[in-house]
C-alpha cells in the first residue's frame, strides 16, 4: 500500500469516533435520511465507529472478506429491524464514504500534484469498498423482505 493510502486508512481507524460523530450529525439533519432523525447517538454511532475502525481491512483486501461481509450484513439487518428504508440506509452509507474522504482532505493528506494520482487511486479503492457494501446491503434487504413476507403468509422457507 502506498504511503498516502496508508495514512488515509490509518486516519479512518485512529479518528473513527470523530468521523462517526460528524457522520451522525450529518445523517440526523439530512433531508434524505428522515428515518434517522429520531434515533439517538447510542443507536447509530457504534455502527459507524465499527465501520471506520475496520476500514483498513476492507480497503486492503483483494476481495470482500468474511469480516467485511459480516459487517455489511449486520448493518443491513440492524437498519431493516429499525425500520429504516433501503434508500435511506444506502444514503447513510454514502455519507459514511463522504466523511472518510472529507476528513482526509481536511487533514491535507493529499497536498501536492504528485499526490493527486495516489489520491485518485485511493478514492477509486474507497468507492469499490462501498460498492461492495451497497451490493451486499441490498441483497440482504431483499432476503429480509422475502423472509418477512413468507412469515406473514405462513410459507415455508425457500
Amino acid at each position: 500500500m502506498k504511503a498516502y493510502a496508508a495514512k488515509y486508512v490509518d486516519l479512518a481507524e485512529s479518528r473513527g469516533e470523530e468521523m462517526a460523530m460528524r457522520w451522525f450529525e450529518d445523517v440526523k439533519k439530512n433531508s434524505k435520511t428522515p428515518s434517522y432523525h429520531p434515533l439517538s447517538a447510542d443507536q447509530m454511532i457504534p455502527q459507524a465507529v465499527s465501520f471506520y475502525k475496520n476500514f483498513s481491512q476492507m480497503f486492503t483486501a483483494d476481495k470482500v472478506t468474511q469480516k467485511s461481509l459480516d459487517f455489511y450484513l449486520q448493518y443491513a439487518e440492524r437498519s431493516y429491524k429499525m425500520g429504516i428504508p433501503l434508500d435511506e440506509t444506502l444514503y447513510a452509507i454514502v455519507l459514511m464514504r463522504r466523511h472518510i474522504w472529507l476528513f482526509a482532505e481536511f487533514q491535507n493528506i493529499f497536498m501536492t500534484h504528485i499526490d493527486q494520482r495516489q489520491a485518485l487511486d485511493t478514492l477509486s479503492r474507497t468507492i469499490l469498498v462501498f460498492d461492495y457494501a451497497m451490493y451486499e446491503i441490498v441483497k440482504r434487504y431483499q432476503e429480509l423482505i422475502v423472509e418477512e413476507i413468507d412469515k406473514k403468509l405462513g410459507a415455508k422457507k425457500r
